[in-house]
């Protein structure tokens, strides 16, 4: 089912997790029991990434199929334009349809590990909105998703030209969209309001990452351009000192928990959760929401 008609027949916030694939298979057992567990909470549905460079992308398609067929999950495979042409977008497209897989995100994805630039292999896929317009022509009932990002790309000149290639993948067929992660809620109203102001009607989902790693944080700060509370930092700072990666878990959780509650309390329609594949951390967010 496309996530866009599961959202419009929603009628009380929901919650939804991404995956990211294990590159190594011996990897998946583990990967498939977190994943299990969290269908106790029933999420609307799941996406499943792959790494800069597009080197686990086989891994997503299988793990998407698996997610459906053995866990019953609405799975959303993602989708970049890392190393793509028109061949073997139709045959990782083919695979989804095939399997009964009716949604992908498109993304115009990160550079390789190690480079800061994007260099597209294609002329033909250079962005996102590239993506959208391919699957759309080809595949008209595959349900679209697209990324925005609330304190813009990073390689944006601003946050204004950034919402005008957001509008743009929307009106050439993305459904909805979800957001690179954020740490302050106010940014995500805020881009919210101006997206209405600038004619974009379609859902907007806040995605959040409850911090397990100072380390890993900072990682990801540097590579997408979002930014954390100063307190927020000193915080999880203090708590590394003090007890180490299982402090500052608790800390990131507990933030994640008061940030998820908020944005549902303010209007916000679902919670996009960043799961780094840790069920009982996103378990014991989703029973302080009380979905």
């Amino acid at each position: 089912m496309k996530i866009i008609d599961l959202i419009h027949s929603r009628t009380t916030p929901f919650v939804s997790f991404e995956f990211f694939p294990p590159k190594e298979k011996d990897a998946w057992p583990a990967f498939f029991a977190a994943a299990d567990r969290l269908r106790a909470v029933d999420p609307l549905f799941v996406s499943v990434t792959y790494g800069a460079g597009g080197g686990t992308q086989a891994n997503t398609l299988d793990l998407v199929v698996r997610l459906k067929d053995e866990l019953s999950f609405e799975p959303m495979a993602h989708l970049t334009c890392v190393k793509a042409d028109a061949v073997a977008l139709r045959l990782f497209l083919d695979g989804l349809a095939t399997a009964g897989v009716d949604n992908v995100l498109a993304l115009r994805g990160d550079p390789p590990k190690g480079e800061t630039d994007f260099r597209p292999d294609s002329e033909e896929f250079r962005h996102a909105s590239d993506l959208v317009s391919f699957i759309k022509a080809g595949y008209p009932d595959m349900g679209v998703g697209v990324a925005a990002y609330p304190e813009k790309h990073p390689q944006a000149a601003s946050l204004e030209e950034d919402m005008g290639y957001l509008k743009r993948k929307l009106r050439l067929g993305g459904e909805f969209a979800v957001t690179q992660l954020f740490f302050d809620n106010q940014r995500y109203f805020d881009f919210v309001k101006k997206a209405g102001e600038m004619g974009m009607d379609k859902p907007i989902l806040p995605g959040v990452l409850p911090v397990m790693n100072l380390g890993g944080l900072k990682r990801i700060l540097s590579l997408c351009g979002a930014s954390a509370p100063g307190a927020f930092l000193r915080e999880l700072e203090e708590a590394e000192a003090r007890g180490g990666a299982a402090a500052v878990a608790e800390v990131g959780v507990a933030y994640a928990k008061r940030q998820a509650k908020e944005l549902l309390d303010m209007g916000a329609p679902g919670v996009h959760l960043y799961t780094l594949n840790k069920a009982e951390a996103c378990l014991e967010i989703v029973e302080a929401l009380g979905i």
